[in-house]
């Protein structure tokens, strides 16, 4: 089983970065993909970034491109999220998940897709000030 624990959240105001960072830890890190989700409130969760295994590339949504930057520190077990200009819409939940589906690589689903993720941190709130 792996274990996610995201940290890094707080209150920032708007314009200002900020990391997130994903400690990745457990007797198996058997996972095909880890990615970064946010849940705003009263909207469902959104998939904005992933990393896949196989070859290591980097993914986001459309909806964050060019405003953020997700890496991994494989020696540390680590994964960041970098965000840049931070709006108050990007007030959220984040998590960083795991998958292991068999349906990542079927071209059904975006690899960030939520549904594709079957194991998650405990989140870490993040609330942009205007």
């Amino acid at each position: 089983q792996v274990e996610l624990v995201e940290s890094g959240g707080g209150l920032v105001q708007a314009g200002g970065p900020l990391r997130l960072s994903c400690a990745v830890s457990g007797s198996s890190l058997d996972y095909s993909a880890i990615g970064w989700f946010r849940q705003a409130p009263g909207k469902e969760r959104e998939g904005i970034s992933c990393i896949l295994r196989r070859d290591s590339k980097t993914y986001y949504a459309d909806s964050v491109r060019g405003r953020l930057t997700m890496s991994s520190d494989n020696a540390k077990n680590m994964v960041y999220l970098q965000i840049y200009k931070l709006k108050p819409e990007d007030t959220a939940v984040y998590y960083c998940a795991t998958s292991r589906s068999p349906n990542l690589y079927s071209g059904m689903y975006y690899y960030y897709d939520p549904r594709l993720y079957d194991n998650w941190g405990q989140g870490t709130q993040v609330t942009v000030s205007s």
